[in-house]
């Protein structure tokens, strides 16, 4: 039986830290007003989808890595684009870190990420992501809407 998987836990990493250098140039793109205040059909300013995907990653991660589940909370102070480029930047390499302190064996193990949802540890993972995804194309419509040529999607790195 072949046990190896479809991509290995570094290229995991890769293409997920590629995502997240997707988001930081549209996180750059909006003008700061904008970045804080501009929304379409109810949805929030896309800094507050910002705040979410920066509460999800590294303190999901953390969660993980010392096997204590922590309860979600995005209510971050950071009031400025300045400020929220500097968490980014900041939180990038520390998921290196800890992703990299998750042995391969345990991402197949149950975890109860937030004390909400119980999934395996790479479904968790694929989580973070898929909400980093997500909101970035939300951003995508905004920038859009706002006149703004957003970045092209397949250069993540």
């Amino acid at each position: 039986m072949n046990t190896q998987g479809i991509v290995s836990k570094e290229e995991f990493l890769k293409n997920w830290q590629g995502h997240r250098a997707l988001a930081r140039r549209v996180i750059e793109k909006f003008p700061e007003k904008e970045l804080f205040e501009f929304s379409i059909g109810g949805m929030r300013p896309f800094a507050e989808m910002v705040k979410e995907m920066l509460s999800i990653a590294v303190p999901g991660l953390e969660s993980i890595v010392s096997n204590k589940i922590e309860k979600y909370d995005h209510n971050l102070p950071l009031a400025t684009k300045e400020e929220l480029l500097a968490r980014w930047d900041a939180d990038t390499p520390r998921i290196d870190e800890l992703f990299n302190q998750i042995p391969v064996d345990r991402f197949k193990e149950n975890f109860k990420i937030f004390g909400e949802y119980e999934f395996p540890i790479v479904e968790n993972i694929q989580y973070f992501i898929d909400n980093e995804v997500h909101h970035r194309a939300q951003g995508y419509v905004y920038l859009r809407a706002l006149g703004i040529e957003p970045p092209f999607f397949w250069e993540r790195y």
